[in-house]
């Protein structure tokens, strides 16, 4: 099969992971190019000719056009591959979907961003506790507004919205999962620990998990 696109990731990169999901979910045919971020790959001349903000993910089209930042590189694989789509069809239902992907891209996600953390440490040189309250903080409110949202909101199903993976829950999963890396309690966000143990029993979101890359 001739790969139709070509990811520029990271093995452990939330943004990427989100992208790898959907890539499994619609099963398309692509390559994976793995950025190793703590040693500066983003900031090499070769990657930022490919994209100049110097994150992942980008994706390159088979016609060399390049995209840059997850949720739009989803919502082009959703216009482009319908077949399988993770974004409602009606207007209401893509504003929730969004709306919710946006609390984790926005809202929790940049708080554990690599290269907000190296920030913060440098803000609070020797003062691990501070850097670990500071992320904490914002973290907890991201999941907490989070939780509330999905547990009180009756289009809530299985998944995020309803009974099919969406975007949403490509943006979820690896968020729990860097929260279970750093040992964070979830215990009390059950709809969200209930959502995640869904797609986590799915193919795809197995397929697209960090440990599976090779």
């Amino acid at each position: 099969m001739v790969d139709t696109y070509i990811v520029h990731g990271a093995v452990r990169s939330s943004a990427a992971y989100r992208v790898r999901i959907v890539m499994k979910l619609k099963g398309l045919a692509y390559r994976e190019i793995f950025l190793d971020l703590a040693g500066g790959d983003q900031n090499k001349e070769d990657y930022r000719a490919v994209n100049p903000q110097g994150l992942v993910p980008a994706l390159v089209c088979s016609d060399g056009a390049v995209l840059n930042q997850s949720m739009a590189i989803i919502e082009y694989l959703d216009d482009m591959h319908a077949e399988v789509p993770v974004m409602p069809r009606d207007a209401r239902g893509r504003a929730r979907v969004r709306a919710l992907s946006q609390m984790v891209a926005c809202d929790i996600h940049p708080i554990n961003n690599m290269r907000v953390r190296n920030h913060i440490r440098d803000l609070f040189p020797g003062d691990p506790d501070a850097v670990a309250n500071w992320m904490e903080i914002w973290s907890k409110a991201g999941f907490d507004a989070l939780e509330a949202r999905l547990a009180s909101d009756t289009e809530t199903g299985r998944f995020c919205h309803g009974d099919t993976p969406t975007m949403a829950d490509a943006c979820l999963v690896p968020q729990v999962a860097n929260a279970r890396l750093s040992q964070r309690d979830l215990s009390p966000y059950p709809t969200i620990l209930r959502i995640a143990e869904a797609c986590e029993a799915l193919p795809a979101f197995v397929a697209a998990r960090p440990d599976k890359q090779v």
